[in-house]
């Protein structure tokens, strides 16, 4: 017997809704949603009130092969949430980090983790990756609803570009407090020359030219909450 409201087609439109938000960043942005797939996504969510506009369970309300049909995980999620970019968190920090044409997923999902873990808020330029794309849900492990999205111009005034070569090393940067923002770009391309602030470098003791963006920030955030301790 076929249980009332159970989708079973994979034709429903809440299905082809969240198909075409896990496969197009064009559809996300006309419409505002994203999808977050999995629990550990959604329980971050509800952890923070944070409501899903649709929530789609395996076996509950939806056939769980068709949910499976639908996902990019390497395997069938037991849930998967709608939810609306305007209910992420918003306003500035006084740690602030600036992403600048960081075009991987997982290195944009990665610094949005911790910039949570630090208390970070994080500004994105064009042409990075969307931190609502899948690959990007998953590398910031529900850090995309805690961590507040704010325009470049909402960072902190005292910006420190992070830069391969060149800067002055980060351990011996005057005053490292906040209010600041650190500025990262691409591993490939770096920042323009033209951005505002100061320069500085991560010395590396080993044999690696650099480091990978991610690691990066990371390793800034940890040594102003150092400093800031």
């Amino acid at each position: 017997m076929r249980r009332l409201g159970l989708i079973t087609s994979r034709q429903n439109e809440k299905l082809r809704l969240v198909r075409k938000l896990l496969s197009a960043r064009k559809h996300r942005e006309e419409t505002g949603l994203f999808a977050a797939e999995g629990e550990d996504l959604v329980d971050a969510a509800k952890a923070v009130g944070v409501e899903a506009v649709e929530l789609l369970v395996a076996g509950e309300n939806v056939l769980p092969e068709l949910l499976a049909e639908v996902s990019t995980l390497g395997h069938a999620p037991r849930v998967v949430g709608v939810y609306a970019a305007a209910d992420l968190p918003r306003g500035s920090r006084e740690v602030g980090v600036g992403l600048w044409r960081v075009g991987d997923p997982g290195n944009v999902g990665a610094l949005l983790r911790s910039a949570d873990a630090f208390g970070a808020c994080v500004a994105l330029s064009s042409r990075c990756a969307d931190p609502l794309g899948p690959r990007a849900l998953r590398a910031s492990a529900g850090a995309i609803f805690r961590v507040p999205l704010v325009g470049w111009d909402e960072l902190p005034r005292r910006r420190v570009a992070l830069v391969a070569h060149g800067g002055v090393p980060l351990t011996d940067l005057d005053d490292l407090a906040p209010p600041i923002a650190f500025l990262l770009g691409s591993e490939r391309e770096g920042l323009p020359g033209d951005l505002d602030g100061e320069q500085a470098t991560i010395p590396l003791p080993g044999d690696a030219e650099s480091l990978n963006v991610a690691a990066a920030g990371a390793i800034a955030l940890y040594e102003l909450s150092r400093h800031d301790g």
